[in-house]
């Protein structure tokens, strides 16, 4: 039973209700002047009327100010433990989320006086009890006249100790409905929450976007590096020349890697006061398609490209993306096909188009077991575009379409 008097949650509540016993002091001693100016009959009543509604709209001012709500969220947060969203600081909550931030203010101060004005009253009434029965207080609990229920020691320890674990238990209960009503009435509005999903959205796109980026281009390497290494393993005593091509290719390919790396890690990575490190390196466009194709017939891939129309001048997304799906594609042809690839990219005035065909091995595609298609069909779902996949007969076709955005054109 004594429980909730010793937890800590209970001494940290009651510190929040103490906090709005202190806040509410300013309100009561203006309260008390007013009630003194209207005790005295010299006073116009008109003047001290005019004085107090002025005085009551003054204090009405900080209830409904917003930084008033993101302190007691704070607070609630901090000493209630309740679970409370930051506010959204550009957002301007509506007038019913003002109205329950208002009345939980009022409220605070309103408990929070009551339970200062217990502890500095009924706390030291239940010490002098518990100090009278041991001679530190004689007398003085019958010199004020507070009843036959305290005339005997026993009687005045009891009256003590049922004051002190009163207040306890008040100060408990009052605690605990502060923060069972904490979300209630300091709750986000439905527009933090559609702010706060928005952000949550966002915060998951880039996430899933670096992914991406990462599986392409430390998958496409691996691949690479893997495909060179094994030839280079079969063919070391027979050709020592090609073994040194193969080497400094998965040199080359491993830098490249490591350029992407560094600049998705430096997006991810933040500096002290939450700015984003600066990239090391942009990321790759179709600028660099002639040494992904070449990188990727070093690796013993034979790749037939047919490259049309004003590549270089295509808008810098529609580019980086259009590179990432010729290199999954270059890679999955690796991983998973036979036989030569034809690639063809081609640059019409509606955009970029990109088709690769390789042949099967087995009866398997691609796609199966891996995150390429996966990734290719949101890079270009987040374009706007369209894109297809799949057999056709004993061979593995990938159609992409990506349209210029709104407003850019392709040159």
């Amino acid at each position: 039973m004594l429980g909730p008097l010793v937890r800590g949650s209970t001494w940290r509540r009651a510190v929040f209700l103490l906090l709005g016993g202190v806040l509410a002091l300013p309100y009561a001693l203006l309260a008390g002047a007013f009630a003194q100016m209207l005790a005295i009959d010299d006073v116009p009543r008109a003047v001290v009327f005019g004085l107090l509604l002025v005085a009551v709209l003054i204090a009405a001012v900080p209830v409904f100010l917003t930084g008033s709500r993101a302190l007691e969220i704070a607070a609630a947060r901090a000493l209630l433990a309740v679970e409370l969203p930051e506010p959204a600081a550009d957002h301007r909550i509506d007038r019913e989320t003002r109205l329950r931030a208002a009345l939980w203010i009022a409220l605070h101060l309103l408990t929070g006086g009551l339970v200062l004005f217990a502890a500095i009253s009924a706390l030291p009434m239940a010490l002098v009890f518990l100090a009278g029965p041991i001679g530190l207080d004689p007398g003085v609990t019958r010199a004020n006249g507070f009843g036959p229920l305290i005339a005997n020691p026993l009687g005045a320890t009891l009256t003590g100790v049922v004051l002190l674990i009163g207040l306890g238990y008040a100060v408990a209960g009052l605690g605990a409905l502060a923060a069972s009503m904490a979300p209630v009435l300091l709750g986000p509005s439905q527009g933090e929450r559609i702010a706060a999903l928005e952000a949550r959205a966002a915060r998951l796109a880039e996430r899933n976007r670096l992914a991406r980026e990462l599986h392409d281009s430390v998958g496409h390497a691996l691949t690479v590096a893997t495909l060179q290494a094994g030839a280079a393993r079969e063919l070391l005593d027979v050709d020592p020349e090609f073994t040194r091509r193969a080497l400094r290719a998965i040199e080359e390919t491993s830098r490249h890697a490591m350029d992407d790396l560094d600049h998705v890690l430096g997006l991810l990575r933040e500096s002290e006061g939450g700015a984003r490190r600066a990239p090391t390196a942009p990321l790759p466009t179709l600028a660099r398609l002639d040494r992904l194709v070449a990188d990727t017939r070093a690796a013993g891939l034979a790749v037939d490209s047919q490259v049309s129309g004003a590549v270089g001048e295509l808008p810098a997304s529609v580019s980086r993306e259009g590179y990432r799906i010729v290199q999954e594609g270059l890679t999955n042809a690796a991983r998973h096909g036979r036989g030569p690839v034809t690639l063809r990219v081609d640059v019409p005035a509606t955009g970029l188009e990109i088709e690769l065909v390789n042949g099967l091995r087995g009866t398997t595609g691609p796609g199966r077991g891996g995150r390429g298609l996966d990734g290719m069909r949101e890079r270009v779902l987040l374009l706007g575009g369209q894109l297809a996949a799949g057999p056709e007969g004993d061979r593995w076709r990938v159609r992409a379409s990506l349209p210029v955005p709104r407003g850019e054109t392709t040159g």
